[in-house]
């Protein structure tokens, strides 16, 4: 029997994804302390994704977990969510015309033994935004919960022109590696 599965993220974006794999789950966020080193995205997003891990995991020692943590790396310098619409908007200039690469740290464990720990990585080409692409796309867009201040699957067309990679990974949960870790599981 497969034990309970919980999500350790509030993003609805995750959520949205887990949900079209079509397992059952439970959201629980924990506290953690989070590092971010501009030298070491990799480094960075798996630390963070283990120590949500490890949070969850003292609150639910008998389920399954998922924990995830997405940064994107500009330019030598690491991109979390912005403080507010005026740095967003600030992200979003400075992406204009450029290439960025969006880097998440998962975090994947049954009630006992260690957790599997995936890196995955995406490049993110912008279109050349014009101040009023930037401004349009802040009005129909929520940008503070975002890493880099944008969505992909949330009026993305406004601002990418492109992509390489995992579609669901630069949403925050790349798919191919959780859906074949629930399979080999027995949750779908």
């Amino acid at each position: 029997m497969t034990p309970p599965l919980i999500l350790g993220s509030a993003s609805p974006r995750r959520k949205k994804i887990l949900h079209a794999l079509g397992c059952a789950f439970t959201v629980s966020t924990a506290a953690a302390d989070e590092i971010h080193d501009a030298s070491d995205p990799v480094r960075t997003v798996a630390t963070n994704a283990l120590a949500k891990y490890r949070a969850c995991r003292k609150r639910h020692p008998e389920a399954a977990l998922i924990t995830a943590d997405t940064l994107v790396w500009f330019e030598g310098r690491l991109i979390g969510k912005p403080v507010d619409l005026d740095e967003a908007a600030d992200f979003l200039r400075a992406f204009s015309g450029r290439t960025q690469i969006v880097y998440t740290g998962l975090a994947l464990g049954m009630p006992q033994g260690e957790p599997d720990l995936r890196i995955e990585a995406s490049s993110v080409s912008f279109k050349t935004l014009p101040e009023t692409a930037i401004l349009d796309y802040l009005r129909k867009t929520r940008p503070l919960d975002r890493a880099g201040a944008y969505d992909i699957d949330e009026n993305g067309d406004l601002l990418i022109a492109g992509y390489c990679g995992s579609y669901t990974n630069i949403m925050g949960l790349p798919e191919a590696p959780v859906r074949d870790w629930l399979a080999a599981h027995g949750f779908i």
